[in-house]
Parts: C-alpha cells; structure tokens; sequence
C-alpha cells in the first residue's frame, strides 16, 4: 500500500515539468491547445506590423521497436498518435496504463492514421526480444503499437521534450519513476494534450480528441 501512494504522489508530481502545469480533466472542454514552448516574431510585412506565434514541433528522433524495426520522425509521418513512458517489469501503474492504451489501440483498429508510441525507460533490461514477447501478450502488432528501445540518454531526454519525466529511482518500485501521462500529437507534430494515462475517464476523453483531430473539427 505505501508502494502505490508512493507511485501515485509521484505520477501526479511528474505532470510539472518546466513550471508548467497541464489539468488533464480540463483539456477536453472546447478547442484544444497546442502545448509547448513557442515563440512569438513581430514582422513587418507590407508596412503593416504581424505577429507571428511559431509552436514547438516534437523534434525528430530514431528508436527500435518490438520487431527490430526503426521508428523515426519519417514513421509518424501525416499521422496522429499516442505516446507514453514505461518498463516491463513496471510493478505499479505500468499494467494500468497499458490496459488503457490497449483499449485505445482496439477503438482505432483498423485506423491507419492513428499510431501507439511505448517508450521503456529500462533499456538495460528491456530489449527487443524482451519487449517482442511483451507485446505478444498484449496481442498488438508493431504496425500500430510501437514498444520501443534505444539510448538511455535519449530516452530520458525526449521524456523531457514531452513535458513529462522519467528517471531511475531506487527509491521507486522496481527502480524507476515516470509519469503515467499520455501526450496526444497530432499530423503536425504538435502536442495537443496530456492525459491521465491511469483514468478511464481521462482516457474517453482522449479518444474524443483523437476522434476530433481524426475529423478535423478541434484547432488551436
């Protein structure tokens, strides 16, 4: 019990990164944002002063998955998606989220423009086999769930990109802490929401957004 209020206190903590705090249950209720920094030019075009805001865009990136295959910026490419932070041998929250985000991945199935991201911050441990046989229990296909592997480094640092954390912790059950988030990101590269990745109800309502981005109707 005082292993999963650790985890809990420590989930809610992780979704404050930079200063910046997101209400999951909040984003849902009319246009959604786009999140992230940005940065806003005055430019003067035709003697008439504009000003332009230029948000951030996830920057490109190359991991492995399940399969062995390369996932990269290119892989994304016109796409939606979802992404989140995990470990196999997660003993918390891990198993949460991911029936969660299996729930998500069969409400789009058969969608070929809505994709899965699944970053494992345990490397070490999680390979490509070991990450292969953990999709095969989940029953998914690396053509739409991609359960990924590669730097550490890189892994936590695009953790960070996404406004969410992830760190080894000997203090954590099985040695990690990490935000239970998902981010959607939209065609453009661009965060759009963070979920509570743990919360069925957070979770309708990022298929509700899924679907509003899916028919074009939720802007910034």
């Amino acid at each position: 019990m005082k292993q999963e209020n650790y985890w809990k206190k420590l989930s809610l903590s992780l979704f404050l990164i930079g200063g910046v705090v997101i209400g999951c249950k909040e984003q849902s209720s009319g246009p959604l944002p786009i999140l992230g920094p940005y940065k806003v030019q005055d430019n003067i075009v035709d003697g008439v002063l504009k000003t332009d805001t230029n948000f951030t865009t996830v920057r490109p990136f190359s991991f492995v998955d399940q399969d062995g295959n390369e996932v990269s910026h290119a892989t994304l490419e016109g796409k939606i998606y979802v992404t989140d932070f995990f470990f196999t041998s997660c003993p918390t929250i891990c198993p949460k989220m991911k029936q969660q985000m299996l729930r998500l991945y069969d409400d789009f199935e058969g969608n070929a423009d809505v994709l899965f991201l699944s970053h494992s911050i345990d490397p070490k441990r999680d390979s490509v086999t070991r990450l292969h046989d953990y999709a095969e229990k989940l029953g998914i296909s690396s053509a739409r769930w991609h359960l990924m592997t590669g730097d550490r480094d890189s892994i936590y640092s695009m953790a960070k990109h996404y406004m969410i954390a992830a760190q080894e912790d000997k203090l954590a059950p099985g040695g990690y802490a990490h935000s239970g988030a998902f981010l959607l990101v939209d065609r453009n590269k661009q965060i759009r929401g963070i979920y509570d990745g743990t919360d069925a109800e957070d979770v309708d309502k990022l298929a509700h957004d899924i679907n509003g981005l899916l028919n074009d109707e939720i802007h910034p």
